[in-house]
């Protein structure tokens, strides 16, 4: 939406209201001046310190994509605003570029920046350094803040298991990544892959964990901000689904796949009626398709 906003309106200077955890993939976008976090308060208080920051500008144009009634409440010339009604199947991405009306869909970008790149190296130069040598990476997201979307911790350990024994990843490692509160679906996923792994649970910000991602050849996580992430740095993607709409939310992409539950379109299942065999086989193919015999990147 950044990249658009310029293109329609050439020389804009972009101020973004958003929550604090992905305030920083804005420190660095093309042509934003300011960003406004929000943080929640007692009833809808944010939304009010939000307004009293914003009515005393007359803006040029005014997009909400989550369809509040403060947009009509600030002046503007033109107002994009989001409206449930437009939901009728379409992806995210796809109903999104429709609402402002791109010609085609808006493929999502991630701006990494210098700190971003330090955070990264400040945390993997030395654990490489310290045992877990070099080779592939494949990082790993055992975290999702919705309730029902994580896939039980201790699967993920057993799928790194199963992928160390696999020829496929031999010398390969296994990076967990995730937030601060992300450690305990993280730690039996590090501890099988023991030297093998690299810890950036809680090390820096989102953006910071975008750049450790970037490095890495392939991604696998749950249906969480930090998938999205992988696909729109152009990593090979797989997102694990369970009791949500895969085709709708899943990652978004010409490298991307989905593990869901219960693979039937219209259909749901818990997700931890998704096995390690299955996400396991998951892997392979995504493997097969984007690394095969090429050589994967270095960090």
């Amino acid at each position: 939406m950044i990249r658009e906003i310029a293109r329609q309106v050439p020389g804009a200077r972009i101020t973004v209201a958003c929550g604090r955890p992905p305030a920083p993939f804005f420190r660095s976008a093309p042509d934003v001046e300011r960003v406004i976090i929000l943080d929640k308060k007692k009833l809808a208080g944010h939304w009010f310190d939000l307004w009293r920051q914003v009515v005393g500008t007359r803006w040029d144009l005014v997009i909400d994509i989550r369809g509040s009634a403060l947009s009509w409440l600030i002046p503007a010339k033109r107002r994009v605003v989001y409206n449930r009604g437009w939901e009728t199947g379409l992806r995210k991405v796809e109903m999104v570029s429709r609402m402002m009306g791109a010609p085609d869909p808006l493929d999502p970008e991630i701006f990494l920046d210098a700190q971003a790149v330090a955070d990264r190296q400040a945390v993997l130069d030395p654990q490489l350094a310290g045992g877990s040598g070099p080779g592939p990476i494949i990082a790993l997201a055992p975290i999702a803040h919705q309730p029902g979307k994580s896939w039980p911790a201790e699967r993920w350990g057993q799928l790194v298991e199963k992928l160390k024994a696999e020829p496929r990843f031999d010398g390969w490692r296994f990076m967990a990544v995730g937030g601060p509160g992300d450690r305990p679906p993280a730690t039996p996923a590090l501890e099988a892959a023991g030297p093998r792994g690299i810890d950036f649970i809680g090390k820096g910000d989102i953006l910071a964990s975008a750049a450790a991602i970037d490095v890495a050849d392939l991604f696998v996580g749950n249906d969480s901000g930090l998938m999205h992430v992988a696909a729109a740095l152009g990593r090979p993607t797989l997102g694990l689904f369970g009791p949500t709409e895969w085709w709708l939310y899943g990652p978004w992409g010409p490298r991307t796949r989905t593990a869901a539950s219960n693979e039937t379109r219209g259909e749901f299942a818990p997700i931890e009626a998704l096995t390690v065999d299955r996400v396991f086989e998951a892997v392979l193919d995504l493997h097969d398709a984007y690394i095969g015999g090429r050589a994967p990147l270095k960090p």
